[in-house]
């Protein structure tokens, strides 16, 4: 089920970790967000925002477990961070656990989330990185299911500092 769909632009790090941060503090139920873009477009920078909105601990340091595959925090809710990047197949995903992993009540940030779209829960956000230089952004932001919409829509009048 599609909702609703519109685009920010950051023209930082920080503007994109503010996005993320801003997320994160209107979440109030377990999420799956999905999070796709080339390397460096500004996944890993969402999420940390994300964690801080979430109250993940200052003294977690937010890094993509692009070896580790999954990173797990305390916060609001906990915060699952996956990167597949290194997966190549179904059967990879379900040599992480990624069925279990979806089922926790916790907020599951999922980096690389294009392999496994067919696979993501109902109701989930959809966030596609786009670099348009070395500083900005174009970020898509794709919500299915009626409480993602509710999560979203004000986020279409908030202008983040970022037009």
């Amino acid at each position: 089920m599609f909702g609703s769909q519109f685009q920010i632009t950051t023209r930082s790090a920080q503007e994109t970790q503010k996005l993320g941060k801003t997320i994160g503090q209107r979440i109030n139920h377990p999420l799956t967000i999905g999070l796709s873009g080339d390397l460096g477009s500004g996944k890993t920078a969402f999420v940390q925002g994300l964690a801080e909105g979430l109250e993940v601990p200052g003294e977690y340091y937010i890094t993509s477990p692009t070896f580790t595959l999954v990173n797990e925090y305390p916060g609001r809710f906990p915060l699952i961070h996956i990167d597949l990047y290194r997966l190549d197949g179904i059967h990879d995903l379900e040599d992480i656990g990624l069925d279990e992993l979806l089922d926790n009540q916790a907020v599951i940030a999922i980096e690389w989330a294009e392999k496994m779209s067919h696979q993501l829960p109902d109701e989930h956000l959809a966030i596609i990185f786009e670099m348009t230089d070395d500083d900005t952004r174009r970020i898509g932001l794709k919500a299915f299911g009626h409480s993602v919409v509710n999560l979203t829509k004000p986020l279409e009048e908030i202008t983040l500092g970022m037009k």
